[in-house]
């Protein structure tokens, strides 16, 4: 039976990052991990007004999230 190597672990007790390895890059996940269907959000056509579009762009960057926090509140979910 083959022995495992004891894998050091990359961040000490005092929270300091070690080195990265050639190991660390070569199984490395990029990205975040998929979504369950059931969770992922869907993309849809919609129509607003001029006014209601502006004053959620009005914040910037974020504002379809923003978007989708008030419908939330606003339908109770």
């Amino acid at each position: 039976m083959a022995t495992r190597k004891k894998v050091e672990p990359y961040i000490d007790d005092d929270g300091e990052v070690r080195e990265l390895d050639d190991h660390f890059f070569a199984t490395a996940v990029r990205g975040r991990p998929p979504l369950p269907e059931e969770k992922r959000k869907q993309r849809v056509t919609m129509m607003l007004d001029p006014d209601v579009l502006s004053k959620l762009r009005a914040d910037g960057k974020g504002w379809q999230t923003r978007a989708n926090a008030l419908l939330r509140e606003a339908l109770g979910l």
